[in-house]
């Protein structure tokens, strides 16, 4: 079935993006998991998806994202129209100036083309928060609104200029000759996350693909207290959620059911393990049960159905908090007889949701 066979294929006027974690399967390598991910760029692209964005995360055995700006450069590389980016780069892991230099770098791999999504959250467990720190030059948490000015100066055409209290200047560039700068986004899923984007003029995007928590109030604190910036005048924003479509709601809610899991072991502190197949996740439900606290909460929270369900559930949920754009983490499960480098559950979930005809 084409995705222009769907019959709500133009009557979504909402934006739609991608959020990506390069999910690892059983059996799966970081390879074959980067050149499925790297593939469903490309497609993300030719459907006309807005932007597609890597996460960061750390030392989790079903995700490979660990490295998003490595990640946006093979991205950028295999895609020519769709916006590239992070979902985020998780600050207090890194030096400000070497994310400027890198999302500098980035803009000018794909000019126009870059998204800095940037967040406050670790990314990891504790122990992989002090191999970061010790690893190498890190930013201070406390100084996050701080290190956030720093890389729009450093990024900026015009550059920053460092005034030293013994007199003088010191003038600092991202990149010798820039053009254009990436477009800053700040992330969270609490009201520090939404106040201090409205304070700062900048786009704001709410993580709701993990925590549905505080929502309403978020947006609104974003949008009443938003200062107007020179790149922003008025407020910007869209929400995160987990998508499964296919072609029956029974295969919709078969492919969910791995990504169910693996949530449910997250929440309930077991340990973490590859994202288990479709058939795998079946008979360990049937044994274990694993999921059954956590499924009405995933149902009630995430879209999972067939691709007419999940396009009118978009919509109105984009309608109810008055959103242009809806970015989509495509949770979509493997069958065990699917190819490792490719990912056809979560491309027909794209394709069933296709901004645009192939």
């Amino acid at each position: 079935m084409d995705a222009a066979a769907s019959p709500l294929q133009h009557t979504m006027s909402t934006a739609l993006s991608v959020l990506d974690l390069v999910p690892v399967r059983t059996h799966q390598t970081s390879a074959a998991a980067v050149a499925a991910s790297l593939s469903l760029a490309h497609r993300a692209d030719e459907l006309g998806y807005t932007r597609y964005w890597f996460a960061e995360h750390h030392n989790m055995p079903a995700v490979a994202s660990t490295t998003p700006p490595v990640l946006i450069a093979a991205a950028a590389a295999r895609t020519s129209r769709i916006r590239v980016g992070s979902g985020g780069v998780m600050l207090p892991n890194h030096s400000p100036l070497v994310v400027a230099e890198q999302f500098a770098a980035l803009e000018a791999l794909a000019p126009g083309r870059i998204d800095l999504g940037i967040g406050r959250a670790p990314g990891s467990d504790p122990v992989i928060t002090q191999l970061l720190h010790r690893s190498g030059t890190t930013s201070d948490v406390e100084r996050f609104p701080d290190h956030i000015r720093d890389i729009l100066s450093i990024t900026s055409p015009q550059g920053a200029t460092v005034q030293f209290t013994s007199g003088g200047t010191y003038g600092v560039t991202a990149t010798p000759a820039a053009t254009s700068q990436p477009q800053v986004w700040l992330l969270g899923s609490s009201d520090y996350s939404a106040q201090l984007a409205a304070s700062m003029g900048l786009p704001y995007v709410f993580a709701n693909h993990f925590s549905g928590d505080g929502l309403e109030r978020a947006l609104s604190l974003y949008r009443e207290q938003y200062q107007p910036s020179e790149q922003h005048p008025a407020p910007v924003t869209f929400l995160t959620a987990n998508i499964v479509a296919a072609d029956t709601a029974d295969e919709a809610a078969a492919r969910a059911l791995p990504q169910i899991r693996m949530m449910a072991r997250l929440r309930s502190g077991r340990p973490l393990i590859a994202l288990e197949t479709v058939e795998q996740a079946a008979a360990a439900e049937a044994e274990d049960g694993l999921s059954a606290p956590f499924r009405a909460w995933a149902e009630s929270t995430w879209f999972i159905g067939d691709g007419d369900d999940v396009r009118r559930r978009l919509s109105d949920f984009a309608a109810r908090h008055g959103l242009d754009e809806v970015m989509i983490s495509p949770v979509a499960g493997a069958h065990d007889d699917e190819p490792m480098d490719a990912a056809p559950g979560r491309a027909r979930t794209l394709e069933l949701l296709a901004p645009l005809a192939a």
